[in-house]
């Protein structure tokens, strides 16, 4: 595990475009994890930037972290739609290439297992990008998810509901039940990426990052894996105990180690 922590958002959304620049570039069949939510959102942004720039995406293929269940399919925050607006269109990735579990489907146990196994198939995910919610969720695996999970149907609690209801008119539209990549699909990404900005995830990333291997904060599995880069503006490394010495690492980084 790496931990990265930049000056501000901006600055960690430059770098992290730098990793997906090297993966879309050097790799003839790019496979991206993507990720919802007001975090990536400045990542997205400078990928757009570089592809407008000439930086081409058209070979790549994604596969969502998660969905919303009960959503009908006309609407705008069906995180199926709010990808397609917010990235696969502005970095002009074909449709037919992009993934997601459908929060549609009638049986929904069998669309996890349907999914689970897609991206198995496609060959597991190169990069994948996540979040880190203000109670230490990751995808939507809230608090007491297994740390082997797999891609499985979730009920949302009450704090995470509250924290996407600024994407609805009202808490009431918030849906309760999601199906998400679970800690053990995120876990077999070949390259886990992690972002987090703000004072308000302070918290959740010190319990992330230097607090025990607990499924009572399901983003803690980041230190099980083999390849994980944690990018952090300086406030949401405010809680950090080790923060002078991730500074130190960063700043002595040798040139011949890949990102």
């Amino acid at each position: 595990m790496e931990v990265i922590v930049l000056p501000t958002a901006t600055d960690t959304a430059s770098l992290a475009a730098d990793i997906i620049e090297q993966l879309v570039t050097r790799r003839p069949d790019p496979v991206l994890g993507l990720a919802t939510g007001s975090t990536p959102g400045p990542l997205y942004e400078e990928l757009t930037r570089r592809h407008k720039s000439g930086l081409n995406f058209a070979h790549a293929r994604a596969f969502m972290l998660d969905e919303y269940v009960g959503l009908p399919a006309g609407h705008p925050e069906r995180y199926a739609a709010v990808i397609q607006r917010e990235v696969t269109e502005p970095l002009d990735i074909p449709a037919g290439s992009v993934h997601g579990p459908d929060g549609a489907a009638t049986d929904l146990i069998a669309e996890c297992e349907r999914y689970e196994q897609a991206i198995i198939d496609a060959g597991g995910i190169d990069v994948q990008i996540a979040g880190i919610g203000s109670n230490g969720h990751i995808a939507f695996n809230e608090p007491g998810s297994a740390l082997t999970s797999p891609t499985r149907p979730k009920t949302l609690n009450a704090r995470t509901r509250q924290d996407n209801a600024r994407f609805f008119d009202s808490l009431d539209e918030v849906p309760k039940h999601v199906l998400t990549q679970g800690l053990g699909t995120i876990g077999r990404s070949r390259h886990l990426l992690m972002l987090a900005s703000g004072a308000g995830k302070a918290d959740a990333v010190a319990a992330a990052l230097e607090g025990p291997l607990s499924a009572s904060c399901p983003a803690s599995v980041v230190q099980l894996h083999r390849h994980a880069t944690v990018l952090l503006d300086e406030e949401a490394a405010a809680g950090l105990r080790l923060r002078e010495y991730y500074a130190d690492i960063w700043a002595n980084r040798p040139t011949w180690q890949p990102l």
